[in-house]
């Protein structure tokens, strides 16, 4: 890597095989920053820990499909950035996937708090350890502000520059939108007990990590590591970066013009180059998969 991230993610801690929420690192570590969940937070707003583990809803769960909570002086921007990711094949896809499916429900609010971000939370499993219902809650100025490219390189790709033209605000919107779908779509394979058990422990590494000299190798810190899949900060990377992929795909399909989209690539290929380098794959296979992109898009 080659930034100054560097000192956060020198040398991350393996991780085990769990179920289908394998991060996928074999090396032992030497070093680990604590998670700094500043970097998440300063879009998806609320702390993150607290939201994954509120199981309250403001609407009934054993309905399925999609409900829209959108007050009504909010109703009209929120149907202009449900039309734009509705616009594309992936949104139109995903959409009707969770509209028809009656045993998931998934609402979409939008309020006040966290205006130009975003949070996907709540999520709720039956007895038998499946997702049941999730709620992705849209900021009412989400049609505004760039996320960091740490964690965010897709949606920071749309960050106009002096020869990249802006793009629509209800497109933005609509990827932030793509990047929650991305959430719940990534939520719903995985095992429901290792994603309580990472939210439980998560907190308690962090705290452990800070009191003890920032020494990874501790014995409880590497026996925490083992039970959810891998480090704090590995945790949440492999979150973000599904969410990203998830919004990439929007942008592959919203735009179909060879010149934009491969600049679009060429910029989130950057952020991958400098922040997300164990990650290339999944960003790549989205390159590799869209008719008549260049190969020199990703390089």
């Amino acid at each position: 890597m080659r930034s100054s991230r560097i000192a956060i993610l020198t040398a991350v801690l393996a991780s085990l095989s769990i179920s289908s929420f394998t991060i996928g690192h074999t090396s032992a570590p030497t070093k680990m920053e604590a998670f700094d969940e500043s970097l998440i937070t300063s879009y998806h707003g609320a702390n993150t820990t607290e939201l994954a583990n509120k199981e309250e809803s403001s609407s009934d769960d054993s309905v399925g499909g999609i409900k829209e909570d959108i007050p009504a002086k909010y109703n009209s921007r929120y149907q202009q950035w449900k039309a734009e990711f509705l616009s594309t094949e992936a949104g139109r896809n995903q959409w009707a996937y969770y509209q028809d499916n009656p045993n998931f429900s998934l609402t979409i609010v939008v309020a006040r708090e966290n205006a130009e971000g975003a949070t996907t939370g709540k999520y709720k499993w039956n007895d038998a350890g499946q997702l049941s219902a999730a709620t992705i809650t849209l900021g009412v100025r989400l049609d505004e502000g760039y996320p960091n490219p740490i964690y965010f390189p897709v949606m920071n790709s749309l960050v106009p520059t002096e020869s990249f033209n802006r793009i629509g605000g209800s497109t933005l919107a609509a990827t932030k939108l793509a990047h929650e779908f991305g959430h719940v779509n990534r939520t719903i394979k995985v095992d429901a007990q290792v994603y309580q058990l990472q939210t439980q422990l998560i907190p308690q590494y962090n705290k452990i990590f800070l009191s003890n000299g920032r020494n990874a190798n501790d014995p409880r810190l590497l026996e925490m590591s083992q039970k959810i899949g891998g480090t704090p900060v590995q945790v949440w990377e492999d979150r973000e970066y599904w969410g990203e992929a998830n919004a990439m795909v929007y942008l592959r399909d919203r735009f179909t013009e060879e010149g934009l989209r491969c600049t679009l690539f060429s910029k989130i290929r950057h952020s991958v180059d400098l922040y997300a380098k164990d990650y290339e794959p999944r960003f790549l296979e989205i390159v590799k998969a869209t008719p008549s992109s260049r190969k020199s898009c990703w390089q």
